[in-house]
């Protein structure tokens, strides 16, 4: 994997190279401002993956998008969540906010890993690469799920899930009947497997359907509540650093 970190502070470069070092992913190049990036860039073959800050000491990087058409892939490292929308728009992986825990890094380097072509390492191009971040769309997405119920196994439709949530180390559907199943997968499985413009990952513990919600309340610490028809068991709360996108996501 070709991996370059830009942040403007050294140290934390640094801490970010060793953690990701302890997940078997070496990143050799290290740029610390949007002009030493953009001449980088105009120089050399782009990566696969960039962990990028955002406000570096001369700049936010999204100048270097504005100046050099670049496909790789992103994973944003900042420690302001105001961006994220803009973020997004460009082939974002993740969003982490700093400090980096290191499970959500291990997560985003996980998803990243995931939108790749199932192809064979010897026929594995940069093209390819590029193709696949470029269209995600073209992948096909989860139509139903098969359940254990004792001696028995119950097809679950995608079409009859309201929501999916984590407990007790479970995954679990919430179907529009009002029942749970548990499922064999976990929310971070299930968000490369399910069509994005049907289901979104409100917070660590929810994806919610959007066909399935029925009102959405203004929160305390400038969250959402999401309502939904039939699942009464916890709030479904919008973390704060996911609101604006969600705010996208519905429109």
């Amino acid at each position: 994997m070709n991996v370059i970190i830009i942040e403007d502070e050294k140290p934390a470069a640094r801490l970010l190279q060793r953690k990701l070092q302890k997940l078997g992913v070496e990143a050799g190049v290290m740029l610390h401002s949007v002009e030493e990036s953009i001449e980088w860039f105009q120089n050399n073959p782009h990566p696969e993956l960039i962990f990028l800050d955002i406000q570096l000491s001369d700049g936010l990087s999204f100048e270097i998008f504005d100046t050099i058409a670049i496909d790789s892939a992103v994973i944003f490292t900042t420690a302001y969540d105001e961006y994220a929308l803009r973020a997004f728009k460009l082939n974002s992986i993740d969003y982490l906010l700093k400090p980096i825990d290191e499970d959500d890094l291990e997560l985003a380097i996980k998803k990243f890993r995931e939108r790749l072509p199932k192809l064979p390492s010897h026929s594995l191009d940069f093209d390819q690469i590029k193709r696949m971040l470029a269209n995600p769309l073209e992948k096909s997405y989860k139509k139903r799920f098969t359940v254990k119920m004792g001696q028995h196994l119950k097809m679950i439709n995608i079409e009859d899930a309201e929501c999916f949530y984590s407990e007790n180390k479970g995954t679990y559907i919430h179907t529009t009947d009002g029942r749970n199943y548990l499922l064999e997968c976990t929310l971070e499985q299930l968000e490369t497997e399910l069509d994005p413009a049907q289901f979104f990952r409100v917070s660590r513990k929810f994806i919610v359907c959007i066909n399935a919600i029925k009102d959405i309340v203004v929160y305390t610490n400038s969250r959402l509540k999401v309502i939904l028809p039939t699942y009464k068991e916890d709030e479904v709360i919008v973390s704060r650093e996911r609101v604006n996108d969600f705010r996208e996501w519905l429109n």
